[in-house]
């Protein structure tokens, strides 16, 4: 039981790239998690739950701060992070936690607040202002690859051709070999086992707050035995795509820009050409290869789930289980995330909270967002969200209720500009600023807006689950077109940066006032 009278601790996973349908507690045909549908059973499971943008920093900047991308403006991995906003890790801070971090937050710095000769201004992988870091794994991951060689590893192919198959590829084609280290010595397995050393370091008393920040199942797609032949490539729902990549980017400019532009590399080291010519046969092995990583992740969040109740603290925390963003994986001949698929925006999310035991392993199927985190964890702990935020707690739902107006829409945000005037730019003709897209996507329908011109996309989903056919032009859905357009301008207009718009200076001073209205 747990403790009363007393803050819980809580321990905020997130993986990098998982998508929110490879969960056996969310019915997928072939993927099994039995830790994660452990939580699912002891907690609640979110079977509509999307990030709000990608990348990674763009997406956890939505998840760390609780705001659209609209407002907290990080567009890219490298944005920087404005530092007037909040953040989740020194909202727990004020509240007395430590939040302590393993692994990474990828936060570029507000550079005003540095100076110009500051080494952090040549990197984006700054850590969350407000973290107490306890085991940094940025994407060079020396300190895994010095943990390795410590364990006689050989590690002198460095990052990231420590992820070949040992030997090497053969050709081109993907192969199933593993590579050089072992399933304990995953980088998943290096930061649960740093986590499990610090957690037997805690004292009782004073609750703890922990994010343990994996990077898997994100590339480079490669596994160790026996996660590496867990699954047959031949096994797998059907890829949502068309006939082929030359349809599917003819379809609209930007799919023909994205098409373009994903190579091989960037998923498997060494690998040449272009992501949309690997065929099915490779697709098929890089998608067994995933499935194989998440179900390694899943035996390490075992080990977690394991660790916490030899030290009595199983009673005593909340868990959040969730992903930055997704995963395309095979769908419409893409790997990576981006643009405005559903496969790159839908995550997980498991909420457990032992002091609410009358929800375990009840799933919620309305719309929840990547920008409920903060919120949902500040209700939990006892403290009024900052009422700008355009989140919205959790909290009813894990008590089982529904709010009356909750959202009826998923809204999610794809900025795709450089900042030196780059490919998007010379190939559209449209300026920086106008490189982004907006989403709103209900149970029936999905509408993506694109700036600078480029024509909006309309999808019926009941008939179109696939997202294969454009109706944007379709004369029987014009109604449908301008009544999304107009949900869309609304969704913006009540979510502009209302951080000092909820407040008042008045002869007795500031005043702040809640407008609870409408929930888009």
């Amino acid at each position: 039981m747990a403790r009363s009278g007393r803050r819980p601790n809580v321990l905020l996973i997130t993986c990098d790239q998982w998508r929110g349908d490879c969960l056996s507690a969310a019915g997928h045909p072939v993927v099994k998690t039995p830790n994660a549908d452990a939580l699912a059973a002891d907690g609640v499971l979110f079977r509509r739950h999307y990030g709000g943008a990608a990348p990674c920093s763009p997406a956890r900047a939505c998840l760390y701060t609780g705001l659209y991308q609209m407002n907290n403006r990080v567009c890219r991995n490298g944005t920087p992070l404005d530092a007037r906003h909040g953040n989740i890790a020194l909202a727990v801070r004020a509240l007395g936690y430590d939040p302590t971090l393993f692994g990474y937050t990828d936060v570029s710095l507000d550079p005003r607040r540095l100076a110009p000769g500051d080494p952090r201004l040549k990197n984006y992988e700054g850590v969350l202002p407000g973290f107490s870091v306890r085991q940094f794994l940025p994407e060079h991951q020396k300190p895994w690859l010095s943990w390795l060689k410590a364990r006689g590893v050989e590690t002198g192919a460095g990052f990231p051709d420590i992820h070949r198959p040992v030997g090497g590829e053969a050709g081109d084609d993907v192969t199933l070999t593993p590579p050089v280290y072992s399933k304990d010595e995953t980088p998943t397995a290096f930061l649960a086992g740093e986590f499990i050393r610090w957690l037997g370091e805690q004292e009782g008393g004073a609750p703890w707050f922990a994010h343990l920040s994996f990077i898997s199942p994100h590339p480079p797609f490669i596994v160790p035995d026996p996660y590496n032949t867990l699954y047959d490539p031949a096994d797998g729902p059907a890829f949502r795509r068309a006939e082929n990549w030359q349809a599917e980017a003819e379809s609209h400019p930007y799919l023909a820009y994205d098409l373009g532009r994903q190579k091989r590399a960037n998923f498997r080291p060494g690998a040449e050409g272009k992501v949309r010519d690997w065929g099915d046969d490779n697709f098929r092995a890089i998608r067994a290869l995933y499935y194989g990583m998440i179900s390694e992740v899943d035996a390490q969040l075992g080990r977690l789930w394991q660790a916490l109740k030899t030290a009595g603290a199983w009673d005593d925390t909340v868990i959040v289980l969730t992903s930055d963003h997704a995963e395309m994986m095979g769908d419409h001949f893409m790997l990576g995330k981006g643009g405005f698929f559903d496969g790159s925006f839908h995550i997980p999310l498991i909420i457990r909270d032992p002091r609410r035991s009358g929800t375990s392993g009840s799933q919620v199927d309305r719309f929840t967002e990547a920008v409920d985190i903060l919120p949902t964890l500040l209700d939990l702990l006892g403290q009024d969200p900052p009422p700008h935020l355009d989140g919205f707690s959790l909290k009813p739902f894990l008590e089982g209720e529904t709010p009356e107006d909750w959202r009826d829409a998923a809204h999610w945000e794809f900025d795709f500009r450089s900042i030196a005037g780059g490919e998007p730019e010379r190939r559209f003709g449209i300026g920086s600023r106008q490189c982004n897209l907006a989403v709103i996507r209900t149970e029936k329908f999905k509408y993506v807006h694109f700036g600078g011109g480029l024509p909006p996309l309309l999808f019926d989903l009941t008939k179109d689950p696939g997202e294969l056919t454009n109706v944007a032009t379709d004369p029987a859905y014009v109604a449908v077109r301008v009544e999304f357009a107009e949900k869309l301008l609304v969704w913006r207009a009540a979510h502009l940066d209302q951080s000092l718009a909820l407040a008042e200076l008045t002869e007795n001073g500031v005043v702040g006032y809640v407008d609870r209205g409408v929930r888009e």
